[in-house]
């Protein structure tokens, strides 16, 4: 079992910025890929960003503003978002795949909480 503990979101002005972090614990793999989901209200869980060893993949609604990046000694992965809209608002969810890191939610098997987000005009 693995256990995902996302923190860092909270209220902020569009044009700011906010840097997420999810703590893992539990049945970790070195190799894990990692990504960060969003579910903003009345709208579908979207993809975000993922990470597995040094291969990033974004969305492209963020590139050029969010940047995701892991610290392995810590199990902790980060996502730092630069330059936030207002459509940006949304619950940013952790999530774990043993696979290669996807932007499809079935590849993974593990999820947070979540942190709301929120980026206010």
């Amino acid at each position: 079992q693995v256990q995902l503990v996302e923190s860092g979101g909270g209220l902020v002005q569009a044009g700011g910025s906010l840097t997420l972090s999810c703590a893992a614990s539990g049945r970790t793999f070195s190799d894990d890929a990692m990504g960060w989901f969003r579910q903003a209200p009345g709208k579908e869980r979207e993809f975000v960003a993922a990470i597995r060893w040094s291969s990033v993949y974004y969305a492209d609604f963020v590139k050029g503003r969010f940047t995701i990046s892991r610290d392995n000694a810590r199990n902790t992965v980060y996502l730092q978002m630069n330059s936030l809209k207002p459509d940006d608002t949304a619950v940013y969810i952790c999530a774990r795949s043993r696979y290669s890191g996807g932007p499809t939610a079935m590849e993974y098997d593990s999820w947070g909480q979540g942190t709301q987000v929120t980026v206010s005009s």
